[in-house]
C-alpha cells in the first residue's frame, strides 16, 4: 500500500513538474515572439492570418492585442510562429498590404542643386521652404491620421486621403507665402518652387529606421508631373484636375489644359496648368508637349459642311434638360460615294446611350439607322449613322439631322467642328422664368484657353421664352466654341 501511494505521489510530482516546464516554455516562446515580431515586419494581423490559414481552432478575437492572441493560441501554433520568425523566410513579406489612394502634393526648390550656389545657401532655402509649408493653414489643420509627409531632400511629398482639394489649397497658400517672402529679397536669395499634383495609390511599409513610409504609382507619377515644371508652376494630371474642376466655378477658372506630355515609362498624359491671382505660372512649362495626331474624327477628310445649325431647347428647367437638334448640310469631298457618317455626343451627366433618345433623319425626314455604337462612355458617345442612299461626291442638298436629350446642369455647351463649315447658326431657347447670362467663348484647340468671341450673341425676348442666337461663317476643323447661359 505504501509503495502504491509513493508511485502515485511521484507520478503526480513529475506531471506537475512537466506541466510547469511546458507553461514556462510557452511563456518564454511568447516573450521571444513579442521581442522579434515587429522587427521582422509582422503584426497581430499576420498571426490571425496564420490561424486562419492553418485552420487552427483558438478562442481569439480581432479586438485582442498581440499578447492576448498568443496566450489564447495552442502551443503548436506558438512553436510554428516562432520557427517562422527565426527563419530567413520571415524577412520576405508573404503578402503585400492593400494599396490606399491618396491625393498628392509634391514640391521642390527650383535650382537648389546649382553648383554655383553654396551648400549653406541651398540648406537655407530648404529650411525656409519647410517653415513656409508649416505656416499654411492646410498643413497646420491637417489630420495626422489621414496625412502622409515624406521629405525628398530639397522638398516634400505630402499626401491626403480625405480631400482632393487639399494639395491644391496647399500649393496656393505656399505660393502666396513665397511671393511675400521674395518681395524683400535679392535675386539670388529668392526662392522658387515647382509643384506637381495627382491622385494615386501607394503601399504602406516600414523603412530601415522602422518608420512608416510609402511607395507606389501615386507618389511616382506626382513627382514626374512636378518634374515637367519650372519656376512657380503648379501642374496637375487630368485625373485630379477633372475632379477638382467640378467642385466650384473658382476651381474651374484656374484650371488650364496644356495638352499631352510625355511621362517616363507611361503613355502621354494630359496636363493642366493651375494659376490665378497671386499663384502659379501662366507660361507653359519648358518641357515640349507630345505632338498629337490632328484628329481621329473620320469626317475631316471625307466631308465639309455648307451649313450647320445647332438648336438647344430647355424642356425641364429644374434639371436643365435640353433637347438638342444638330443639322448638317453635308458635302462629300472624296471621290467615292459614302453611305455612313461618324457622329459623337458629349454631356455633363452620366448617361447610357438608350436614355438619350437619339434620332437620326435625312433631308426628306426619313429616320436613319444607327448601325454601330463604338463608344458608350458615361459622358461621351460615338456612333455610325447609315444613310438611306449613298452621298455622291460633291453632291449638294444632303442633310443629316440628329436629335437627342441630355441634361446640361453646368449651363454650358461646347461645340467642336469636325470639318470646315461655311455657315454656322446657334439658337438657344429657354422659358422666360430662367435668368440667363449669355456668353460665347472661343476655345484654343491647343491650350484649351477661352476668350470671348468678337461676335456678340443676339437676344430675343418672346412672350413666354427667351432666345439667344449666334452666327458665324468660314469656320475650320478643330475650331471650338463654348456657349454659356
Amino acid at each position: 500500500m505504501f509503495f502504491i501511494q509513493y508511485v502515485l505521489q511521484k507520478t503526480s510530482s513529475n506531471y506537475r513538474s512537466k506541466k510547469s516546464k511546458v507553461i514556462n516554455d510557452r511563456f518564454a516562446m511568447i516573450a521571444e515572439i513579442l521581442g522579434i515580431i515587429e522587427e521582422k515586419g509582422k503584426s497581430k494581423d499576420w498571426i490571425l492570418q496564420e490561424i486562419k490559414r492553418l485552420h487552427i481552432k483558438a478562442p481569439v478575437r480581432p479586438t485582442m492585442n498581440t499578447y492576448e492572441v498568443l496566450r489564447a493560441s495552442p502551443l503548436r501554433l506558438i512553436s510554428h510562429l516562432l520557427s517562422i520568425l527565426k527563419s530567413d523566410d520571415a524577412i520576405i513579406p508573404q503578402k503585400l498590404p492593400l494599396t490606399q489612394t491618396y491625393h498628392w502634393f509634391y514640391t521642390d526648390v527650383v535650382g537648389s542643386s546649382n553648383p554655383k550656389m553654396s551648400t549653406r545657401e541651398q540648406v537655407h532655402k530648404i529650411m525656409v521652404l519647410n517653415e513656409l509649408i508649416s505656416r499654411t493653414e492646410t498643413f497646420r489643420t491637417r489630420n495626422p491620421e489621414s496625412t502622409v509627409i515624406l521629405p525628398s531632400g530639397d522638398g516634400y511629398a505630402i499626401g491626403y486621403n480625405d480631400s482632393p482639394e487639399k494639395p491644391l489649397l496647399l500649393a496656393i497658400e505656399l505660393h502666396k507665402f513665397l511671393s511675400k517672402y521674395n518681395q524683400s529679397r535679392s535675386a539670388k536669395d529668392k526662392i522658387f518652387v515647382r509643384v506637381g499634383i495627382d491622385t494615386g495609390s501607394v503601399y504602406f511599409m516600414r523603412d530601415l529606421a522602422g518608420l512608416q513610409t510609402v511607395w507606389g504609382s501615386g507618389i511616382i507619377m506626382t513627382r514626374r508631373i512636378m518634374d515637367l515644371g519650372d519656376k512657380m508652376h503648379v501642374l496637375a494630371s487630368a485625373r485630379i484636375a477633372d475632379d477638382i474642376r467640378r467642385l466650384s466655378p473658382e476651381y474651374k477658372k484656374m484650371m488650364h489644359a496644356l495638352g499631352n506630355y510625355s511621362i517616363k515609362w507611361e503613355e502621354p498624359l494630359l496636363i493642366y496648368n493651375i494659376y490665378g491671382d497671386g499663384f502659379g505660372n501662366k507660361n507653359p512649362p519648358p518641357t515640349p508637349k507630345v505632338e498629337e495626331p490632328k484628329s481621329t474624327d473620320p469626317n475631316i477628310k471625307k466631308f465639309v459642311f455648307s451649313k450647320v445649325e445647332l438648336n438647344l431647347d430647355v424642356t425641364e428647367p429644374k434639371t436643365m434638360m435640353i433637347h438638342h437638334t444638330q443639322i448638317w448640310n453635308i458635302i462629300n469631298i472624296t471621290k467615292e460615294p459614302k453611305e455612313e457618317i461618324f457622329c459623337y455626343l458629349d454631356g455633363d451627366v452620366p448617361k447610357d446611350f438608350p436614355d438619350l433618345n437619339v434620332i437620326a433623319k435625312d433631308e426628306a425626314g426619313h429616320e436613319l439607322n444607327i448601325i454601330s455604337l463604338n463608344v458608350n462612355k458615361p459622358y461621351h458617345k460615338e456612333f455610325i449613322v447609315k444613310l438611306s442612299r449613298p452621298l455622291k461626291p460633291h453632291q449638294k442638298g444632303r442633310v443629316l439631322k440628329i436629335e437627342w436629350d441630355w441634361e446640361e446642369p453646368e449651363r454650358s455647351f461646347v461645340y467642336k467642328f469636325s470639318s470646315n463649315c461655311k455657315k454656322f447658326r446657334y439658337a438657344f431657347t429657354a422659358p422666360k422664368e430662367i435668368q440667363l447670362k449669355h456668353m460665347v467663348l472661343q476655345i484654343d484647340p491647343e491650350s484649351g484657353n477661352k476668350i470671348r468671341s468678337d461676335i456678340p450673341p443676339k437676344i430675343k425676348y418672346l412672350r413666354d421664352k427667351t432666345q439667344m442666337m449666334w452666327e458665324a461663317s468660314d469656320l475650320h476643323s478643330y475650331d471650338a466654341y463654348k456657349f454659356q447661359w
